[in-house]
């Protein structure tokens, strides 16, 4: 899943930081809800990535019963927290 194509399907647009803050609000509740519904888990962890960059992730031993996916998005939260380390 490619990241602007998550924020125009459950924002309306790529921008969100043009939002005023109700449709972010509901963009997020739509992302929970589907978040919670998902079985596929690649798509899964895709919507949990897009909640952590957020910062509206589930804890991970709530988001992921498998500890692989755990591990995988701990890698992800590094290399993330890494790149926002080096735009500073």
């Amino acid at each position: 899943m490619d990241f602007d194509q998550l924020l125009v399907r459950f924002f309306g647009t790529d921008d969100i930081a043009a939002l005023p803050p109700e449709q972010i609000a509901a963009g997020v509740e739509r992302l929970r809800l589907q978040f919670g519904l998902e079985k596929d888990g690649g798509r899964r962890f895709a919507l949990w990535c897009l909640m952590f960059m957020l910062g509206v992730a589930p804890d991970l031993d709530t988001a992921f019963e498998d500890e692989e996916d755990r591990e995988a998005a701990r890698d992800f939260m590094d290399a993330a927290e890494r790149e926002m380390d080096d735009e500073d």
